[in-house]
């Protein structure tokens, strides 16, 4: 089980929005262990197999279950230490993907799904769910107590992510006090913040969302003044042209100085000497 912690220094959550190949996540992967190691943050490698909820019937959605799961075995054994999150929606997945994955992620719109969150946690699995783009805060608590009753009675394997909330049409807000209302309706469980979706444009133009990645750094230092357990930023080293989800990714470049930034105000906060 990989330690998170709201009052440890945070784990970052990175990696490329879509699985598009063995060769990009093989790249990927190794340019951000590197980062990691040199800056001493704990890594969760992230990146979805089939990004199911696409916007267009035309978009990419990425290799699918079974690819990945090469890919996933094969990424482990040239890179030991690595830690792999992925996207789950549908049940039936989870079987696949116990072993091969270290945390399996609910995504927003499926976070009241309670059958696949069942199947997660009563298998024992490390779960993040995020909160749904439409959940008031104070709802964060009754998903909790889904993973509570079902199997993990300690939620000791359970994490929440927040990234955003629908204002309006195609634009989303973190409401920050959000943030301390998440912990202190669940006993202070690992709360982490996703700055990529929180500064996503959903469905904007052209059956695609949009975004505005020049936001994210601002967005998250602000959340980690909460004191959160991890940061989840999506990264790519040609964003403008990522399969899903550029707009709103870092640049792969512009994350040594971004990371560095955070760590040093996460350890200001957290008064990690």
């Amino acid at each position: 089980m990989i330690p998170l912690n709201n009052n440890k220094p945070f784990t970052l959550i990175s990696g490329p929005c879509q699985l598009q190949d063995e060769d990009h996540c093989f790249f990927m992967a190794e340019k951000l262990l590197s980062l990691t190691n040199k800056l001493d943050i704990p890594f969760i490698f992230k990146t979805s197999f089939d990004k199911a909820n696409r916007t267009s019937v035309h978009s990419k959605r990425g290799v699918g279950l079974n690819e990945a799961l090469n890919i996933f075995h094969k990424l482990k054994n040239k890179f030991p230490q690595i830690r792999i999150l992925t996207d789950v929606h549908e049940t039936h997945q989870v079987n696949y993907l116990d072993g091969h994955v270290d945390i399996l992620q609910v995504p927003a719109f499926l976070c009241r799904q309670t059958d696949l969150i069942a199947s997660i946690v009563t298998k024992g699995i490390q779960v993040n769910i995020k909160k749904g783009q439409f959940l008031s805060p104070y709802a964060v608590k009754d998903i909790v107590e889904k993973c509570r009753h079902y199997g993990d009675r300690d939620l000791s394997r359970v994490c929440i992510t927040e990234r955003g909330t629908t204002f309006g049409y195609s634009n989303l807000v973190v409401d920050m006090t959000g943030l301390q209302i998440i912990k202190q309706t669940t006993n202070d469980i690992p709360l982490i913040i996703d700055g990529t979706h929180a500064v996503q444009q959903p469905a904007t133009t052209d059956g695609k969302s949009s975004g505005n990645r020049s936001f994210v750094t601002n967005l998250v230092q602000a959340a980690l003044t909460y004191k959160l357990a991890g940061v989840f930023i999506e990264c790519h080293e040609d964003p403008d042209n990522a399969p899903s989800d550029g707009p709103n990714a870092v640049h792969l470049k512009d994350m040594p100085k971004i990371l560095q930034q955070l760590k040093d105000l996460d350890n200001y906060v957290k008064e990690v000497k």
